[in-house]
């Protein structure tokens, strides 16, 4: 039996700015974007976003009265909610620099690689994950002045 999850829901203000910020500024896909209903009748949109070659997608859902209101950008209460992993972690911090997005931290080294927290187009905490950065005598094959 085959599983995985197929999208995630993340309430957003508008669906237009979102699917700018997901598309333009960190470089997803726009899989579906449908007119629907909501369970009371309401017109809203089917909006579905992917980092390319991704399986799971992010349902992008506007925020449909007060208590979805008031989550918007709360997706974690202000923690991070979300992890972002690239291969070129330099490139891709600077592709969203380009598109006004805002970093948090800078960039540090973790056991697990470089990362760096940013803010999606709501406000939610997102981490921005490279791979580990090669210390200069890991690459070249000694390691703590041993060789």
């Amino acid at each position: 039996m085959r599983v995985h999850l197929g999208q995630v829901a993340l309430v957003v203000a508008d669906y237009d700015p979102a699917i700018a910020f997901f598309v333009d500024a960190l470089g997803f896909e726009l899989v579906e974007d449908s007119a629907a209903s909501t369970n009371e009748g309401r017109p809203k949109r089917w909006v579905v976003v992917r980092p390319p070659g991704a399986q799971t997608g992010i349902l992008l859902a506007r925020a449909d009265g007060p208590d979805q209101i008031a989550a918007v950008g709360r997706a974690a209460a202000g923690r991070v909610a979300f992890f972002l992993r690239v291969d070129d972690f330099d490139a891709a911090r600077s592709r969203m620099l380009a598109h006004g997005v805002t970093f948090v931290s800078e960039p540090r080294e973790e056991p697990y690689g470089t990362v760096a927290i940013f803010l999606d187009v709501s406000g939610n905490r997102w981490d921005l994950l490279g791979p580990p950065r090669v210390p200069q005598e890991q690459a070249e094959g000694h390691v703590g002045g041993r060789w």
